[in-house]
């Protein structure tokens, strides 16, 4: 019942994460009923897949050559946060805790999927640790299978080198004990801390 054009469209939304069919139609109708919305979002996705590219230094988005991250002389090139995918930075920065740089991996380590070292951005990472003066490098990958052997493996790399540190996990602020799974709880057992 749609038009070409807007199946098309349809189609390509639906193919972004977390926008299933219905959304991608909803979505599609919203931009079609506001004649200025859908050249001002194809004007803003032309430009960013003109002129965005990834920072030869971290790998996180950039314009013009290197992210504002690295190129701010304030922040702190003795400490390394590494972390699998540019999203994963914007979380740490919201907290206002973290004053070093970055380094984006482009995933995690996956055998069964055909991810391993040469895959990810791990020697670059390593060469940034041993020629950039790093005292320490916080391992920020995610709390999953692959992110948690992938954080062992980068240890192992690291270790004697520099400081080597992972994020705590355990029980999110808020949450009650007894909604716990036993793999959070004994996270949280094992990392805790004095009052």
């Amino acid at each position: 019942m749609l038009t070409p054009s807007i199946e098309r469209l349809v189609t390509e939304l639906a193919r972004l994460p977390g926008i299933g069919p219905r959304s991608a139609q909803r979505l599609a109708f919203h931009l079609m009923r506001d004649a200025e919305r859908a050249p001002a979002l194809a004007a803003a996705l032309a430009a960013v897949s003109e002129r965005v590219s990834l920072c030869p230094e971290c790998f996180a988005f950039a314009e013009d050559g290197r992210c504002p991250i690295c190129s701010d002389p304030r922040r702190d090139a003795t400490l390394l946060c590494a972390v699998e995918e540019p999203s994963a930075i914007l979380p740490i920065e919201a907290t206002n805790e973290f004053r070093g740089r970055y380094h984006v991996l482009g995933g995690a380590l996956s055998p069964i999927d055909g991810i391993d070292p040469e895959d990810l951005r791990i020697a670059e990472l390593l060469g940034r640790v041993e020629g950039d003066g790093v005292a320490e490098l916080v391992i920020a990958t995610n709390p999953t299978m692959s992110g948690e052997a992938t954080a062992l493996y980068l240890a192992d790399l690291v270790r004697g080198r520099v400081r080597v540190t992972r994020l705590a996990s355990g029980l999110p602020v808020g949450a009650d004990v007894e909604h716990a799974d036993e793999l959070t709880l004994a996270r949280a057992l094992l990392g805790r801390r004095e009052l």
